[in-house]
């Protein structure tokens, strides 16, 4: 019994374009060696990945100090909350670690409760206080510190101390000397590897 398909079929093949022979075998990726180079690419990114969980894991436990949110950005905020019972949280919003910038930019906030609010005056003082403890924190866990964190953290630190100079401050801390003028601009390599 004939079908529909069956009359069909040698129609279309009739309309079909013809198609080119291949005129040379198609060259075949060696699945080992692609496989290969993809582990070894994914087992290093675990491998650092890793590593700033464990920090992450460690800051947060040792200051006891809970994240509010994960953020996108590359901006963070710390704050504590104080109960009526005396219950003190600490909190931070912060990008999760995945590398260095976003590794410091958690530390920086980290290190707002480790060195204590209030403790340095005037505000700008407390700002260098807690970058410096930050990549304090990211040598002693073998974190790369790269120069776009040292870059961001002029940035910072310029911005604060301006902001100390439009509220009137009357002395500038000795310590944030270096940064009354703006960070150099990046170099064009600098430009095309954060591209």
């Amino acid at each position: 019994m004939l079908t529909l398909w069956d009359l069909i079929d040698p129609v279309l093949k009739k309309l079909a374009p013809p198609r080119a022979p291949v005129t040379h075998a198609p060259q075949r990726k060696d699945p080992l060696r692609t496989r290969h180079l993809a582990l070894g690419t994914r087992h290093s990114q675990r491998g650092m990945q890793s590593r700033y969980d464990a920090v992450v894991r460690h800051m947060l436990d040792h200051h006891r100090i809970r994240v509010r949110k994960w953020r996108a950005g590359m901006s963070g905020i710390a704050w504590y909350v104080t109960y009526r019972d005396g219950t003190r949280v600490n909190l931070i919003e912060a990008p999760r670690p995945k590398g260095p910038m976003s590794a410091a930019i958690f530390l920086h906030e980290i290190g707002h409760h480790a060195i204590g609010f209030h403790v340095y005056k005037p505000r700008c003082l407390e700002e260098y206080h807690a970058w410096r403890w930050a990549l304090e924190a990211m040598q002693s866990h073998d974190l790369n510190i790269t120069d776009a964190v040292r870059r961001r953290m002029h940035q910072s630190l310029h911005y604060a101390v301006q902001k100390a100079r439009r509220r009137g401050i009357k002395r500038i801390p000795e310590e944030l000397s270096p940064f009354l003028t703006k960070p150099p601009p990046r170099r064009r390599r600098e430009r095309l590897d954060a591209a």
